[in-house]
Parts: structure tokens; C-alpha cells; sequence
């Protein structure tokens, strides 16, 4: 195969799909895709590894497909349920992806952005701010360095749930989530996307015939405590989510998940738990309640486990379907932007705390 049938930009090998490949690959033996297929899905090498391919063929793959992502920094906590990886890119971008091991099994958190535009000040990500948007290709990345990094367990769920706004990196997002589904073969259950709640994706989501989750963060339930928890909220408020999450729910037959941080004395009082249950109901949504990681920018503690339980067993006794989420990775900086936040230039300015207002 001629060196001109490769594209001359560098992009990541996960990018092309089989039909792309299948154009590259011109001129070679057909066996040769299905190797070349193998290692890189099954065996989640990048080409340059894959042993059985021709010396000359893999470096002339490699040549134009490398890796986009390079590891700058790796943590485990002490149990070692949890990794995370700190990914540098070629022009100064970082993001984050943390893997989670549960007994037979692994769950990964990807990014879709590096940083993040929402503004949530709570979110060590918000407070960096937008930098861009990832590719397929490095979303991608993180998937097969979670399932190169699950040892002998199934890494059987994916989650973007990482840095970003995912439906803000729409397109891109959509088609890396058709390929985990087609070519890394998870199950479209076993992936949830989480918004903060971009109504007009949210029924375009619903309407792409997939049975993907969707997960709202939603961290308040009246329109003045979450416009200032969530600032997007001035633009889409809790009305405008409610309704999308009924429509997803009647398109796709699967309930939306509401996540809601767990911040002391700002959300977590039986008020927002008398508020919460009702605006579940209308949505018939289900509920994830995660302890904060605190981050230096916000002023905040999380609830206590005493506070969290009493708040889940409110919400329990008024018929809400309710989990609490274990806490992971606090001693290695695991909520999404904590440790790309350590390692950035002390230099560049940082984002304001909210002067959060706490209702009474």
C-alpha cells in the first residue's frame, strides 16, 4: 500500500472506523483488517504493537495513527479499587479518566472536554474552565487504557461522567458512544451519559434509538438555589429539564437518573429533600446521591454520612428509588478536574469561588 493512502495528519488509531480501515488497509490481504481489528479492540493495542501485522505495514499505520493522549500522572488509592490517569495532549490539554474496580468487574469515568464551560463552582472542572473539545479518537483512548488497566476483570461499564459537559461536545460524544457499542462491544445499558442539562440535546439524545442512560446532574430542585449551584440553569431551569426528562423517558422506555451532590447545609435539608421527591415524581426519575468532593476553590464541606442517610430515608419514605454512591478515590484526588487542577501552572489564573447564598 502506497505511504500516500494514509492521511498525512497524526490522529488516534481508535478514530477510523472499520469501514475507514477497510479503505486504508487497500492493497493488503483482507485477513489482514481482522488482525489489525484484534489488536486494537480485543487486545487494545496501538498498531505498532500488533505483533502478527507485517513489520513494514505497522509502521507505516503507525506513522500517521499514534496514540493522541500521553500518561502524565498516575494515582491509586490505598485500596486500589481506584485509578486515575492525568492524560497530557499535544497542545498543552490534560484531562482525566478514573477506573473503578468492584469484585468482578470495572466501571470507567471519561472526559469528553478538557475543562469545562458550565461553571459549576463546586466542580473542580468548572473552576478551571473551557479549554476544548476531545476528539473521538481520545475519547476513545481512555476506554482502552481502562481495559488494558482492569487486570482480569470485565471492564463492563462506561460513564461520561469525567471532565466536560458531554453534550456540549455533542457530535463527537454520539459517535464514540456507537463505537464502544459496535466495536468495543458494550452494551448500550452498560453506558450512561450525564448532563447538566442541555435541554435541546437531551430530546435529541432521546431520539437517536439508542438505550444509553442518561444522568442529570441536577444538585437542586427549585430554580433559585440551582441557578447559583448550576448556572446553565438561567437557561434551561427545572420546568424546561422536567419535561425533558419525561420525553426521554417516553421515547426510550428508561427512566432518567438524577445526581445530586451532597453539600452541607446548602442542599441537603429536609426541605430539598420534601422538594427533590416531588419534582422525582414528575420526572419518574431515579435518584444517585453522591457525597462532595471538596475542592480548594469552593467553600463548602460535604454532608455528613448522618445527613446523607437521613436525606435518603426522607426520600425513601416519600416513594423516591434511591442510592447513595460510595465516596471513591477522595485520597487521590479523584473528583473530576482535582488533580489536573494540582498540576497546572500555579501562573494561569483560577476561577472564582460562587458567593454561594444559602437559603433559609
Amino acid at each position: 500500500m502506497p505511504e500516500s493512502t494514509l492521511p498525512e495528519l497524526l490522529t488516534s488509531p481508535w478514530t477510523p472506523d472499520r469501514t475507514d480501515w477497510t479503505e486504508l488497509l487497500t492493497g493488503e490481504p483482507r485477513y489482514r483488517l481482522d488482525q489489525l481489528w484484534t489488536g486494537l479492540y480485543q487486545h487494545h493495542l496501538p498498531p505498532a504493537e500488533i505483533s502478527n501485522l507485517p513489520r513494514k505495514l505497522r509502521e507505516r499505520i503507525a506513522s500517521s495513527h499514534q496514540p493522541e493522549m500521553t500518561l502524565a500522572e498516575s494515582q491509586t488509592s490505598a485500596d486500589g479499587k481506584t485509578i486515575k490517569w492525568l492524560w497530557e495532549m499535544g497542545d498543552g490539554a490534560a484531562v482525566e479518566t478514573v477506573l473503578m474496580h468492584y469484585p468482578k468487574r470495572s466501571t470507567v469515568c471519561i472526559s469528553s472536554q478538557a475543562g469545562c464551560a458550565m461553571a459549576c463552582g463546586f466542580c473542580a472542572t468548572g473552576q478551571a474552565g473551557y479549554s476544548r473539545n476531545l476528539t473521538v479518537g481520545q475519547i476513545l483512548e481512555q476506554v482502552v487504557a481502562a481495559a488494558g488497566g482492569s487486570d482480569d476483570r470485565r471492564l463492563s461499564n462506561v460513564v461520561y461522567m469525567g471532565m466536560g459537559e458531554p453534550f456540549a461536545n455533542y457530535n463527537r460524544v454520539l459517535a464514540s458512544v456507537r463505537r464502544l457499542i459496535s466495536d468495543f462491544g458494550i452494551g448500550a445499558r452498560r453506558i450512561t451519559v450525564s448532563t447538566v442539562g442541555l435541554v435541546p440535546q437531551m430530546r435529541r439524545f432521546a431520539d437517536e434509538g439508542l438505550q444509553v442512560g442518561l444522568a442529570l446532574s441536577l444538585h437542586a430542585a427549585n430554580d433559585e438555589l440551582r441557578n447559583q449551584l448550576v448556572p446553565i440553569n438561567t437557561r434551561h431551569p427545572i420546568a424546561d429539564l422536567v419535561d425533558a426528562c419525561r420525553y426521554f423517558r417516553a421515547t426510550t422506555g428508561r427512566r432518567v437518573s438524577f445526581e445530586w451532590a451532597m453539600i452541607d447545609q446548602t442542599n441537603d435539608r429536609p426541605s430539598d429533600a420534601d422538594e427533590l421527591a416531588e419534582l422525582t415524581k414528575q420526572a419518574q426519575a431515579h435518584v444517585n446521591l453522591i457525597p462532595l468532593n471538596p475542592t480548594p476553590g469552593w467553600p463548602t464541606a460535604p454532608s455528613s454520612p448522618k445527613r446523607i442517610q437521613d436525606f435518603a430515608d426522607r426520600l425513601s419514605d416519600r416513594g423516591v428509588n434511591v442510592t447513595v454512591r460510595a465516596n471513591r478515590g477522595v485520597d487521590i484526588d479523584a473528583a473530576c478536574g482535582q488533580l489536573e487542577a494540582r498540576n497546572r501552572d500555579e501562573n494561569q489564573p483560577k476561577a472564582q469561588p460562587v458567593d454561594l447564598t444559602i437559603r433559609k
